[in-house]
């Protein structure tokens, strides 16, 4: 599903609200967390705290902690709905500026929790996680707001995945990456389909055919994150990013990621088409003029984070 993100249909100030209902079209609204279900032995069991964590600062910063350390935090098909909440919770409104994904324990995500996709549990159930899991992930792309992953330790399989599908990702320089299905019987298909439109395709084919994990470094030398940095700095740098990206327009922004998304997928020639439009579009904001006048006046530009027309 695409946004909608042409420019005629982005520019007016009842926009967001518009994204939230096209996202909810397309994946559904949220509903209520989802206890925890042990899949092998059909018992239900109430968990006590949240597979994952959602905050949100003054400044409209979301952190979503994926929360579920003994499990590695494994996207189980609770984990995913439970993380597609906190991603569709109140997107349409005016304060959400950014979102990262974060984790509890050494692990970021060792992706699919493996008991789940055994023949117990039928072919039913098994579309259901993977189509659940790809929606998250398409989800984290067509947000009107950067998301970005801030990860420690291990990224495997889907959640290598998720750091692929993330606008930005920062890693600590104990980071590592794989997609080790191939190992068990089970190739990483669809974490494929996010790290090849990330990474190099030797690179993608490399990871892929031996299951051998890439260091946070070659990550970076490879685009698959966008910096490395000391353990101990992982939440300040990405502090960093988030307060930067706080000081320009929210609806600046929210035209820029839609349509370079969109330009990815055509020709030049279609691609400068598009951008092209969007660009004269964007002149025709208020926004867009105050952040020019600003600048010939050399001040801080007061933007309105809306969609309202000069």
């Amino acid at each position: 599903m695409a946004l909608p993100m042409t420019a005629s249909r982005l520019a007016r100030p009842a926009v967001f609200r518009c994204v939230a209902a096209s996202l909810n079209q397309q994946y559904g609204a949220a509903g209520a967390r989802p206890h925890r279900q042990n899949l092998s032995t059909g018992v239900s069991e109430a968990k006590d705290v949240a597979f994952t964590v959602r905050s949100q600062t003054e400044q409209g910063v979301r952190t979503i902690l994926l929360n579920d350390p003994k499990r590695r935090n494994a996207l189980s098909l609770d984990m995913l709905q439970s993380l597609k909440e906190d991603l569709m919770h109140q997107v349409g409104g005016e304060d959400l500026r950014a979102i990262v994904i974060a984790s509890s324990g050494p692990v970021f995500s060792s992706g699919h929790n493996l008991k789940e996709l055994t023949t117990e549990h039928g072919r039913d159930f098994q579309y259901q996680v993977m189509k659940t899991c790809s929606q998250v992930m398409m989800l984290v792309q067509d947000m009107p707001v950067p998301v970005i992953a801030q990860v420690q330790g291990l990224a495997t399989a889907a959640g290598c995945q998720l750091v692929a599908s993330c606008d930005i990702a920062v890693a600590s320089e104990n980071a590592r990456f794989a997609t080790p299905g191939v190992n068990i019987g089970l190739f990483c298909s669809t974490p494929g389909v996010a790290l090849g439109r990330a990474v190099p395709r030797k690179l993608a084919m490399e990871m892929l055919f031996t299951g051998e994990p890439i260091s946070a470094d070659v990550a970076l030398k490879h685009g698959l994150v966008s910096k490395v940095v000391p353990h101990d700095s992982l939440e300040e740098e990405t502090n960093k990013l988030t307060d930067k990206i706080c000081t320009a327009s929210r609806s600046v922004i929210a035209l820029g990621k839609a349509c370079f998304n969109s330009q990815m997928k055509k020709t030049r020639a279609e691609a400068y088409g598009q951008a092209s439009e969007v660009m004269v579009q964007n002149l025709g904001l208020v926004d867009g003029q105050e952040g020019i006048q600003a600048f010939i006046e050399k001040r801080k530009p007061v933007w309105t984070h809306n969609f309202d027309k000069v």
